[in-house]
């Protein structure tokens, strides 16, 4: 293989990124999806009820569906008590306390609506990447309860009726949506709950005067389904807490009591069954997918035909309420049932009589059934042998393409195998032991899980071995790639031969057979190919290391240079597992920046003299910046706080837009670190329609925020201006490049104010205050890193003056090594050759500062345990109606910003110092795979829900780092594209202005 240059490095390092962050998926959350399998069902002469009821209240936390609160909505009566707490829910309620059996429903990450809604209906968990197809019409591929029904009528969402209806026998699912354009988040959302009460009411009104349709209702095996999305919408928009979202509660109450009541009286026979949950719960900052408690616990309650009626103690606490989660909603007296979420499939199959569906993996909950212990021994046997068929089907695909296939230990042998069990199950049942039969069959259920999980697992070791050699190995191929590049200047030979060519391809071959023979997945082999591809590049360029070894270590001499290095090394350990641990602890952050205002200091106190200014400005940056982790990542939404961070972006460009001109010269006259300083008329306009669109974009934000708190919609007019306002701010700055001013202070300031707007009119808190401290603060560092180098470069001068006994300098102290050591003329010439120094250690403490900001650029203003914590309150301020992939594209959008801000600085950096394009960027992206292959380790797809989630935050986030630094490098070059600095190698390096001006 040809040696790869930078660009080459780069778009492999993104491939490589990319294709490995999905390993997870392929190791931990592999889809449990398979066909096959023969259908199950209890068989009774009679089911317990004829139909089945199924309301989903979306987005619907456990808590604030069952406690009690001043009502928010209390009618027009003076005499009414409205600060007195009470049950918002109170029908529901009824049911819990007269009527039926209540729980907490757990659900699995993601806690989005789709896998909510598949785990509910199908009974089964999707792979967690599964969430994506939720946001498109994508019909489930496989079974479910609708699709076992004799036919299923659904009211809802056309985001989730549609997927069960087209994935299910044809004709069977009537689903009947209102238009994706209702999904108003700045509009009244409780008149999507009515329009499907209504919808239901219409059709039963309707089948009064239709005998098709009155006949259709009356069979056996029907199932309704009314999807209720308003408190999800509501609760997006205005938070879980707030009255809007608990008047909502009450009004999903009222429409279940009419629709019940509805229902009862048009059959008149007491033989429909009713469940009650949410696909998912919310956060208190108005998000759901990760797995915090908030988003994973749910309400479930079922009435009706075949329910078990409460379980009631006169004294004390009833069992279920142990872990003291439901201490406050008054029924401690009434036994909780908590259930897996999967479980509710099960149950409502076994209600309405109908089979099993072939995917379930959910256990049918027998404290919620009205029936004797042998009826309920019977059902869950049929239950055990439903998910035992998929356990068997399984294992015949795997033993298909297994080399040297073992079995599960637990189902080893004739004594233990599955038929043995159901058999043995069958004979407790006859025996008329149903407790024990019970007892038996849940060993069994759990034994199969257990079994299901083992082949899901089968591959873990090979892949997750596969996967850390192929990071270790990048990490070796990247800093081969950096010190052949940036040290020895491509200068050294590659030793491939024919030998070491024919090995590794070998061993590509057995990996590629093996592979073959199992019928992997097409990653698979991506996950193969790149541990070969770069051990065999690093052993090829071995003398790289051997060459570079003299280079960068070479002016270590003695035990003390040598603990000195190692105690670097260590230093650097630390600081890079303060990252990792700032993952778990945001508070990692503000000690760091607390410890980085003292940096600056161990130049001397000489140093600190010449930079007072820039020094102290340093210190009030991080100390800015070490307040924002200290603040709750739970924002609400703030128009004070959104107008002072836009009133200090305004003012940053209106002194540069009055000052430009002394700013620049000053700047130049001090340290030389400018080409082009003539401001220009044309420029100023440009920079002052910039300002202007920082003023207009707070005025819109006002207008838009206060529009939407007041609850009278987004107005068209302050939409469309945002939407103005916001691509006039990305796009003005082009025409600058009509009068470029090369400055990089001057691209600087253009790249701060063409964000700007965005943060203010995408901003609900102090984001914006954030983006400046931010960007002061980068600003900062690149100013101080360069006058650092400098200073570096100055006492190198100084001590070969000294050696030499000399007082002219070198020729050129630009190829100095960084220990101050003389280097010869040829070697400084064969340095000044190329278009940059070489890089040293010294350097790589530049890289990890970088990779800091990075960090800190990402999580200051959000929850490091999950990405919901970045709200989609203010994306509602240009895109009020549900659009998932435009809103996240926004959302996405401020995200990346500091990132690109932090990309351009170091592209400027990078000049300052005289280093190669890219290389900081490139050593910040080989130490953080240290934080990827920490994270990588450390993901869980079972435990709690809110450890599965945070596992894979983590990770994610880690590995795609280093595609945001290696894509963003490209665009950091375009945004400093043209900028002329000055590295500092002239012959008065280290002058003070006091010395030149002489």
């Amino acid at each position: 293989m040809a040696r790869l240059g930078r660009r080459g490095f780069l778009a492999v390092a993104v491939i490589f990124h990319l294709i490995y962050a999905w390993s997870i998926f392929d190791i931990y959350f592999v889809s449990p999806i398979v066909s096959g399998m023969r259908p199950f069902g209890v068989d009774a002469p009679e089911p317990p009820a004829r139909r089945l009821v199924l309301f989903v209240g979306d987005g619907l936390r456990a808590d604030k569906a069952f406690q009690s609160f001043p009502d928010p909505s209390p009618p027009d009566d003076p005499s009414y008590d409205a600060e007195t707490p009470r049950p918002l829910a109170p029908f529901l309620r009824s049911r819990v306390l007269s009527h039926g059996t209540f729980g907490v429903s757990h659900t699995r990450v993601p806690t989005e609506s789709r896998p909510g809604h598949v785990a509910l209906i199908a009974g089964l968990y999707e792979d967690v990447s599964a969430v994506m197809t939720g946001w498109k019409l994508n019909p489930v591929n496989f079974d479910s309860v609708f699709n076992r029904s004799r036919h299923t009528w659904s009211w809802g969402s056309p985001d989730i009726l549609p997927m069960f209806k087209e994935g299910a026998v044809p004709g069977r699912i009537d689903a009947d949506c209102y238009g994706a354009e209702e999904e108003d988040f700045t509009a009244e959302a409780t008149k999507l709950d009515t329009w499907v009460f209504d919808k239901v009411k219409a059709m039963f009104e309707e089948a009064k005067k239709n005998e098709t349709l009155h006949a259709a209702l009356q069979d056996d095996k029907v199932v309704f389904f009314l999807h209720l999305l308003g408190l999800d919408t509501t609760g997006h928009a205005f938070r879980p807490y707030s009255k809007e979202y608990l008047h909502n509660i009450k009004i999903v109450d009222q429409g279940v009591q009419e629709i019940t009541e509805l229902i009862e009286r048009f059959y008149g026979d007491g033989k429909t069954a009713f469940v009650f949950t949410a696909d998912h719960g919310m956060s208190d900052w108005g998000s759901h997918g990760d797995g915090h408690p908030d988003n994973t616990r749910t309400p479930l309650i079922a009435w009706g035909s075949g329910v078990a009626k409460p379980v009631t103690v006169k004294k004390g606490i009833a069992p279920g309420h142990e872990d003291e989660f439901s201490s406050d909603w008054g029924l401690s007296h009434v036994q909780r049932h908590d259930v897996a979420q999967a479980d509710v499939a099960a149950l409502m199959a076994y209600l309405a009589g109908l089979e099993f569906p072939v995917n379930s993996v959910g256990e049918l909950p027998l404290s919620y059934l009205d029936a004797e212990p042998k009826a309920k021994a019977e059902a869950l046997l049929v239950n055990a042998r439903g998910i035992l068929e998929m356990y068997q089907v399984k294992e015949q695909e795997k033993m298909a393409t297994e080399v040297g296939y073992k079995a599960f230990p637990d189902f080893a042998g004739d004594v233990n195998s599955p038929e043995n069990r159901i058999k043995g199950i069958q004979a407790t049942i006859d025996s008329g032991d149903y407790d024990k039969a019970i007892t038996d069959c849940t060993a069994l259920v759990q034994t199969t899980l257990q079994a299901i999980r083992y082949l899901q697992t089968y591959d873990w070791l090979f892949l997750r071995t596969l996967v850390t050699l192929g990071y270790i190995g990048f990490v070796a191929f990247a800093f081969t790639t950096i010190i052949d590049i940036y040290v020895l200047h491509s200068g050294t030979p590659m030793l491939r031969t024919t030998a070491s060519t024919v090995a590794f391809s070998s061993i590509l071959v057995a990996l590629y057979s093996f592979l073959f023979i199992q019928h992997s997945r097409p990653t698979y082999y991506a996950y193969a190919f790149f541990p070969v591809f770069f051990w065999e590049d690093v052993f090829a360029r071995r003398n790289v290391w051997v060459e570079g070894r003299k280079i960068l270590l070479g002016h270590l001499d003695g035990t003390k240079a040598y603990l000195g290095f190692f105690a670097a090394v260590l230093l650097f350990a630390g600081v890079l597992e303060a990252l990792a641990q700032s993952y778990f602890h945001r508070e990692m952050y503000t000690i760091c920046y607390l410890l980085g205002m003292a940096w600056p200091a161990s130049y001397g106190f000489e140093f600190m003299k010449q930079h007072v200014v820039l020094i102290a400005t340093w210190a009030l940056s991080c100390a800015m910046m070490s307040t924002f982790t200290l603040l709750p990542a739970i924002k609400t939404e703030s128009i004070n706080l959104i107008l002072v961070g836009g009133f200090l972006m305004f003012a940053v460009g209106a002194l540069y837009l009055l000052l430009e001109k002394s700013i620049l010269l000053d700047s130049k006259s001090a340290k030389g670190e400018l080409a082009e300083t003539k401001p220009d008329s044309l420029s100023r306009t440009i920079l002052g329609v910039q300002v202007g669109l920082i003023a207009l974009s707070m005025l819109v934000t006002r207008s838009s925020v206060t529009s939407i708190q007041a609850r009278q919609g987004l107005p068209l007019g302050t939409q469309v201006v945002g939407w103005i306002v916001l691509v006039a701010s990305l796009t003005v700055p082009f025409l600058h490049g009509l009068r470029p001013n090369n400055h990089y202070l001057h691209r600087l300031t253009v790249i701060f104010l063409t964000f700007a707007p965005m943060f203010i009119i995408l901003t609900i808190s102090y984001e914006g205050l954030f983006y400046f401290a931010f960007c002061t603060l980068v600003l900062t560092w690149v100013r101080l890193e360069h006058h650092v180098y400098r200073h570096r470069l100055a006492t190198a001068v100084a001590t070969v003056r000294a050696a030499n006994g000399s007082a002219a300098p070198p020729s050129n102290g630009h190829a100095l090594k960084s220990n101050g050591a003389a280097t010869s003329t040829q070697q400084k010439e064969k340095e000044i050759s190329g278009a940059f120094r070489t890089v040293t250690l010294a350097d790589a403490r530049i890289s990890l500062f970088f990779l800091f900001l990075l960090n800190s650029a990402f999580f200051s203003t959000g929850n490091i345990a999950s990405i919901s914590s970045f709200s989609l309150d203010a994306v509602y301020r240009l895109i009020p109606v549900f659009d998932p992939f435009s809103q996240g594209a926004l959302l996405l959008l401020k995200i990346m910003v500091p990132f690109v801000v932090i990309s351009a600085n170091l592209g400027i950096l990078n000049r300052l110092l005289g280093l190669g394009q890219g290389v900081l960027g490139m050593v910040g992206v080989v130490m953080g795979d240290w934080l990827t292959v920490r994270f990588f380790w450390l993901v869980k797809d079972e435990g709690s829900w809110l450890d599965i989630g945070e596992s894979i935050t983590k990770f994610v986030i880690a590995s795609m780092l280093g595609v945001f630094v290696a894509g963003l490098e490209g665009v950091g070059e375009v945004f400093v594209g043209g900028v002329e600095v000055a590295t500092g190698g002239d012959d008065n390096v280290g002058a003070t202005r006091e010395e030149k001006a002489k």
